[in-house]
């Protein structure tokens, strides 16, 4: 790889650092190719992608100081999985090491936060943007049917007054 295809590599990275909402740093070593497509395809689905990196050049594009959080991270042979969404990667990683015993999580960050395995397992177990959207959306919905309902609760028993009357002179 001569100077010019690093300094793409380098800037690539930027973008994805920048872009993604949380990447999840892992060890894939052993993996076959069906292997590695399966787990691209699940992070493909969720709006996420899967790349293997050199450690060198993603310390570059990261402008990691010596003795930061990321150079824990980049050891050995590295992949990164990463998504708009902060809680994507983490969960179809975390499910996917489930199921493989050669690929391992070694952490990941989110900005300048760096977490180990557990924060990366922590935050798949968190709800997606969707999830706390219907959520809220169920919230303020709730008290509407509400009211909705109370407001409507009188004119169905003035209505079934009126029938009965009405059943009784016709009787």
């Amino acid at each position: 790889m001569d100077r010019a295809q690093k300094a793409e590599s380098i800037e690539t990275l930027k973008g994805v650092f920048a872009d993604a909402g949380s990447v999840v740093v892992t060890h894939n070593l052993g993996l076959t190719v069906a292997e590695m497509e399966d787990l691209r395809g699940r992070l493909r689905k969720e709006g996420g992608a899967f790349k293997v990196v050199k450690n060198r050049l993603a310390l570059k594009a990261l402008e990691a100081e010596d003795g930061s959080g990321y150079h824990g991270l980049f050891k050995g042979p590295v992949g990164i999985a990463y998504a708009e969404n902060p809680g994507t990667a983490a969960k179809v990683v975390t499910e996917f090491a489930k199921t493989n015993d050669r690929f391992q999580i070694v952490g990941g960050f989110m900005g300048q936060t760096v977490v180990d395995q557990k924060g990366v397992e922590a935050l798949s177990k968190l709800p997606t943007l969707d999830e706390v959207r219907a959520q809220l959306i169920g919230l303020l919905n709730a008290p509407a049917t509400k009211v909705a309902g109370v407001l409507q609760a009188p004119a169905g028993q003035l209505a079934r007054v009126f029938n009965a009357y009405a059943t009784k002179e016709a009787a």
